[in-house]
This record gives structure tokens, C-alpha cells and sequence, in this order.
């Protein structure tokens, strides 16, 4: 099929390169522009772009979609599907009448469960056990579409929001290879959504790093795997801020909330707020790089 992709981050490169080895014909790739990062604020290509060029694919980055010049051009480009992964902007319903075929979207959730902007990170901060991929139609209102297929997968109790996203992003490719050969031959499904289920997965803030150590072990965890790679949970030790990239809960305690119970190799544990330890297993000091909690003790000690 003739195909516009519109993507940006890494979760949407498997996408575009799975649409590629099917052997359909991507006519264009729509990605953000190019953002200044680091330092010297040298302008980086998304991933999408990166991978867009490595295939010798016409790559377009406008501001926004909603010009009447940039609806016009994919116009001429006559597209079958115009699938979208990941874009980051909520797109017209002009735009989404271009496609003769269909417009699609891979969405990181088991829809309608998590609409919104960061359903990998929520899933994992309720505790679920459970999440998935699902192939939409798109619509006007945000993730609210007919779903097409779905794609299932449990959730480690170890497995943090970055571990799953890389997951996800090779099955949402599965599922979008599955979905777009039955649009192709006529046999694709159309199941309506019904009302949204649980939470809206909204974007992460700032706000949501500190641990509040009343709270119990378990959900402590949880926001330790479900705010990584940004913002991060973040905690005080020894009179300064760090970041925790990895915890696990331990034994039960009746010291008081907050209180370190013990620190050495296996880990710094702290009391939660229901009585069981919070073992902290690596961490991140302001300025330096991410490290076990053993090596962090080794040069900096902390009172029991």
C-alpha cells in the first residue's frame, strides 16, 4: 500500500522500518523538527528522521500540520493510509480524510484503557500486570478510535517504564504489520471503543519525582520503574537529591517512614509507610552517573 508515516521518537522507528521490509511504498515520512540538545544546542534529527534517511525516504518536518499548504502537498502524494506512531501533535480531521484507505495509529496501551500522552508510564505506576499495543482508527477525539487489533503482554515486576517501552515499540510494530495487511485485503476488523476505561495517561511532570515514604513499599516501586527514564523518582540522602533508578521491596519493619534501616552491598532499605523496607538498589548523585547503591556507600556512608 501507499503509505504517509508520521512519527518521532524511538518508539516509532520499529514501526516505519516493519511498514519498509512488508514492502510497502512509504511515499513520505512526517517527523518534529529538529530539536537543540546538549551544550553546544546542535540541532539533533529525531529518530524517526534518522531512520526515514537511512531508507532514502522523503522526510517533511513542519510546525504544524493543520497549514492548508502542507494538507495540500500530502494531498498530491495520494496515500492509501496514513499511519501514525508516536507524532506528538494532535492532528486535524482534514488531515485524516486524505487517506483513501484508512488513518491509523499505534497507541502503547489496551485501549480504551490509557488514552493520552504517557500510557507505557501509567500502566506501570498503577501496578498493573498486564498492557499492550493497540491498531486504531483515527478520529477526532484523542485515542478514542475503532480499534483494529490488539496485542497483549504481562508485565515484569521488575521491568521498568524504559525496559517496556522498547517492548511495546517491537510489538506495536507486529500488530501494525498485521493490521495494515488486512486493511489491505479488505479483512481487517472495526470494533468500536465504547467509553474510556481508568485513568487518562497524562504527561509526566517534575512533580511527580519525590517519594513520599508513607506511602506503602510496593507503590514506592512502582514509581521508581514508572517514572524512568524522566523525571525520576528522587529522594534526599545525606543532605542532597538523588535520583533512584531501581528499587525493590524487602522486609517488613516497624521503623518509622523515611527511616534508613540499613545500608550496605545489598542495597540501602528504607521503612515505608506499611511497615515493609523499600530497598534501594541503584541510584544517581547530582553531576555523576548512575551507580549501584553498594558503590555509592563505599564513598558515602550513610547512619543507620
Amino acid at each position: 500500500m501507499r503509505i504517509v508515516f508520521m512519527g518521532t521518537p524511538d518508539f516509532a522507528v520499529p514501526s516505519l522500518r516493519r511498514l519498509i521490509a512488508d514492502g510497502h511504498e512509504v511515499a513520505a515520512v512526517f517527523t518534529q523538527p529538529d530539536k537543540p540538545k546538549n551544550r553546544g544546542m546542535k540541532l539533533i534529527p529525531t529518530p524517526v528522521k534518522e531512520a526515514a534517511t537511512e531508507a532514502n525516504i522523503p522526510v517533511f518536518q513542519p510546525k504544524s500540520v493543520r497549514d492548508e499548504a502542507v494538507l495540500e502537498e500530502i494531498r498530491q502524494m495520494k496515500p492509501e493510509l496514513l499511519v501514525v506512531a508516536a507524532y506528538g501533535k494532535i492532528l486535524p480531521e482534514a488531515l485524516l480524510q486524505i487517506p483513501t484507505v484508512a488513518a491509523i495509529n499505534v497507541h502503547s496501551s489496551l485501549l480504551p484503557r490509557y488514552r493520552g500522552a504517557a500510557p507505557i508510564n501509567w500502566a506501570i505506576l498503577n501496578g498493573d500486570e498486564e498492557t499492550g499495543v493497540t491498531i486504531q482508527h483515527l478520529g477526532v477525539e484523542l485515542d478514542a478510535g475503532d480499534i483494529i487489533t490488539v496485542r497483549k503482554t504481562p508485565i515484569d515486576p521488575q521491568e521498568d517504564a524504559a525496559q517496556l517501552y522498547d517492548r511495546l515499540a517491537q510489538l506495536g510494530a507486529e500488530a501494525l504489520s498485521e493490521a495494515v495487511t488486512a486493511l489491505g485485503n479488505g479483512t481487517a476488523s472495526r470494533t468500536p471503543q465504547g467509553e474510556a476505561v481508568g485513568p487518562y495517561a497524562a504527561m509526566l511532570t517534575k512533580e511527580m519525582s519525590p517519594i513520599d515514604w508513607n506511602k506503602n513499599a510496593q507503590m514506592i516501586v512502582n514509581q521508581v520503574r514508572g517514572l524512568i527514564p524522566w523525571p525520576c523518582a528522587v529522594t534526599t540522602l545525606n543532605g542532597e537529591q538523588v535520583k533512584v533508578f531501581r528499587a525493590a521491596v524487602g522486609g517488613k519493619t516497624s521503623a518509622a517512614p523515611g527511616t534508613v534501616v540499613s545500608a550496605d552491598k545489598h542495597g540501602i532499605a528504607v521503612a515505608a509507610g506499611d511497615g515493609r523496607q523499600v530497598v534501594v538498589l541503584e541510584l544517581q548523585r547530582p553531576g555523576s552517573k548512575r551507580m549501584a547503591a553498594a558503590d555509592y556507600l563505599l564513598g558515602h556512608p550513610i547512619k543507620v
